[in-house]
């Protein structure tokens, strides 16, 4: 899935973008709600560093290192646990929020599963038959 000039296909690219995309909104709506929109407490900031786990892979991920697609598509699902979680039992806006981050999450997720798969298929060997 490599053009003529060495460029990546274009759903590739896409999935890249969503994948950067889902991540940063994922860390920019964890530190917003955490500090600002919706904390467990007034003046509570310790949960806001849930996001620091998700801000290591952010480097891998614009650098377009395929072992970082793998594993974030693993490690997203311990915040889509969460978002489910808090989007059952916690009150409003909280569990507005919550249902925002499992869709981010599930977005992030495909986007990742795509990409890898998308990759893989287009680094395959084309073999003739004859």
């Amino acid at each position: 899935m490599i053009t003529e000039n060495n460029t990546p296909a274009p759903s590739v690219l896409a999935t890249r973008i969503l994948a950067v995309g889902s991540l940063l909104g994922l860390i920019v709506l964890g530190l917003a709600w955490e500090l600002y929109l919706a904390p467990i407490r007034p003046g509570g900031f310790l949960l806001a560093f849930k996001v620091l786990p998700l801000c290591i892979p952010l480097a891998g991920l614009l650098k377009n290192r395929m072992y970082t697609y793998r594993w974030v598509s693993l490690l997203v699902w311990l915040y889509f646990t969460e978002g489910v979680v808090r989007a059952y039992s916690d009150k409003a806006p909280s569990n507005y929020l919550a249902m925002i981050e499992v869709v981010l999450c599930l977005t992030l997720f495909v986007a990742c599963a795509l990409h890898v798969r998308l990759r893989l298929k287009a680094a395959a060997p084309v073999t003739e038959k004859g």
